[in-house]
């Protein structure tokens, strides 16, 4: 009975332990799923104020907002695609790598353009300009570098698996197109010398033009006889099996194991 309330309540406690377990699953799931959703609402609206700051404000303040805004589109859209292709290529670990390090450098930009929204001297923000302008184009050129390598690495695998797939398809469209028929050299069916007519056999008449034989009035509006099933069909016609004819008893082979027929006397 003691044994029984043991397993009994190990049970238990090992029940409570899975739904603690899954429960703290669901919700770190749910807690990054809420994180994504804000990340992404606010990268959202963030955009959209840039965009909106580039139209509206012409000058100093609209250059830094299309500055911004090129680097962040720039630096998302290769990130899409290195983490996107990395599950299906090993390779693009380094590329990953590389590209984690110019994030880096991206988001250093990105804070100091950031910053200088706030400046109140515009005549500061004008002369820094080229060399901010100078580095979101060596960091955006190498983003793209890095973008358009992977593209590319992708659809030529994507080619070759495409000519792959074409070979094998053509070899078995090949395979399956063979139905045409072998004619057997044996086949009295078949004519020994083409264009040479046949002689026709008693009863029978030639068809004018073709190499068939057809018999005569007995056999007319009859059904078509073997060559034109032959001709028709995609595969040799059965013949008709031999008749079955009982052994001469004469003929049947003798062995020495056999023991010779007993004659019996006529004379009684």
């Amino acid at each position: 009975m003691e044994a029984a309330v043991a397993i009994v309540g190990l049970l238990i406690v090992l029940f409570v332990l899975a739904g603690v377990f899954v429960t703290v699953k669901a919700v770190k799931a749910a807690k990054r799923g809420v994180d994504r959703t804000v990340a992404h609402a606010r990268r959202t609206v963030e955009d959209t104020t840039l965009r909106a700051r580039q139209l509206a404000q012409p000058g100093v303040v609209g250059e830094l907002a299309q500055l911004r805004l090129s680097l962040r589109t720039s630096m998302r859209a290769t990130q899409d695609v290195l983490y996107g292709g990395s599950p299906d290529d090993a390779s693009l670990s380094e590329a990953i790598g590389l590209f984690e390090r110019l994030s880096a450098h991206g988001h250093e930009l990105d804070d100091e353009l950031k910053r200088l929204e706030r400046e109140p001297d515009r005549a500061t923000i004008g002369t820094r300009l080229p060399d901010l302008r100078e580095r979101l184009e060596r960091i955006t050129h190498s983003a793209e570098s890095l973008r358009w390598a992977a593209r590319d690495r992708a659809r030529k695998f994507a080619d070759d698996d495409l000519a792959s797939l074409s070979d094998q398809i053509d070899v078995e469209s090949g395979a399956l197109r063979h139905w045409t028929r072998v004619e057997d050299p044996m086949d009295p069916l078949r004519d020994p010398v083409p264009g040479r007519p046949e002689s026709a056999g008693p009863g029978e008449t030639k068809a004018p033009g073709r190499g068939q034989t057809t018999e005569g009035p007995a056999r007319s509006g009859a059904a078509a006889g073997p060559s034109d099933t032959a001709a028709r069909s995609w595969g040799p016609v059965p013949e008709d099996p031999p008749a079955i004819t009982a052994r001469d008893p004469r003929t049947q082979p003798s062995y020495p194991w056999q023991k010779a027929p007993r004659t019996e006397d006529t004379t009684r």
